[in-house]
């Protein structure tokens, strides 16, 4: 992908969806969703700087960028810094080398570990490490030796995501050809359980279904999202919520970048919540995170054999759900959605 290509694209979509005017201050800025450390540490400063005219960032803003650790170099970094970036999520995954050349990762463990040590040394005190669970378990990944290696590194905030298959990936086709690319619920179940002592152990708090953090260290830009926050989302895939409708991007790139090239905007569809829609995401994003949800009086007695069975917690009339209960989360905010709904 061509950074001037992509820039320009970029400020034509600013253009099109945000008139010049008043500029709106924000809290947060958030560079992911396709490791854009790949635009060049020049590209990454002229996407902060375009996103910055229209939406400036406040004094405390917490600006992140979502990097490979095949991109992280010391003069990368200081640029990075240099233009705003105070927050790096690293896309480790794993730190077994055959795991990594299986998920078609182009670094390798000890790239990994190096890039964690050029962010600290080069004044990223913010940064958080990524893992992916549930892997086959032909491929001999040794789950509980890349907790504790991850540990090891002391980022301030971890991530855990279970084995997600894409559409069109060679993973997906070698899932569809019948070849086994994810691990049983009980492996799933024992890594997230083994992930999240180890962790506790450590001093990181589980503060949302994937996510840990050591004091002070948590990721204002998704504590904004759970809560229901209003956010606005530019580029291929992005998304977006005015707090009534979410929209979506275009996700392929090649579609568009022929939307902009035509003065039009990407939008590949959209939706205003119904107030069942509101009902269903109040519950899901509450449980989903240690701010737990608010119980009416007569849900105490519908969420007891949850609470029995040592998914949850009820205190002050606040459910929070605990581990084991977020491996249920589905259903568990199915059943309270459906009792608000009637």
């Amino acid at each position: 992908m061509p950074t001037d290509e992509y820039v320009d694209a970029l400020r034509r979509e600013l253009e099109l969806r945000v008139p010049a005017g008043e500029p709106t201050a924000v809290e947060t800025i958030y560079l992911g969703g396709g490791t854009p450390s790949r635009l060049g540490a020049s590209g990454v400063a002229r996407v902060v700087e375009l996103i910055a005219t229209r939406f400036p960032p406040g004094a405390e803003a917490e600006i992140t960028l979502e990097a490979n650790p095949d991109d992280v170099s010391p003069a990368a970094v200081a640029a990075w810094r240099a233009a705003g970036i105070n927050r790096v999520s690293l896309g480790v995954q794993s730190f077994d080398d055959g795991a990594l050349r299986w998920m078609h990762r182009t670094h390798d463990a000890a790239r990994a570990e190096a890039a964690a040590a050029v962010l600290r040394d080069g004044g990223i005190e913010n940064w958080s490490l990524d893992l992916i669970f549930s892997l086959p378990d032909g491929l001999g990944r040794a789950w509980e030796a890349d907790v504790e290696r991850a540990i090891a590194l002391d980022p301030p905030h971890v991530s855990l995501y279970g084995l997600t298959v894409e559409p069109h990936t060679p993973i997906a086709r070698w899932r569809d050809r019948g070849t086994s690319v994810e691990a049983g619920e009980d492996d799933y179940e024992r890594e997230y359980l083994l992930a999240d002592a180890a962790l506790a152990t450590a001093g990181y708090e589980h503060y949302e279904v994937s996510n840990f953090g050591q004091r002070g260290r948590w990721s204002r830009h998704n504590r904004g999202y759970w809560s229901g926050a209003s956010y606005v989302g530019f580029g291929p895939a992005a998304h977006g919520f005015d707090g009534h409708t979410r929209r979506w991007n275009e996700r392929e790139y090649a579609a568009w970048m022929r939307l902009l090239r035509d003065d039009r905007d990407p939008v590949g569809g959209c939706e205003t919540l119904t107030p069942e829609n509101r009902v269903s995401e109040q519950v899901y994003l509450g449980l989903r995170t240690t701010d737990g949800l608010a119980l009416r009086d007569d849900e105490l007695a519908l969420v007891r054999p949850w609470v029995e069975a040592g998914w949850g917690a009820v205190n002050a009339e606040t459910l929070r759900l605990t581990p084991a209960g977020w491996l249920r989360l589905d259903s568990l905010a199915a059943s309270l959605t459906m009792h608000r709904s009637r």
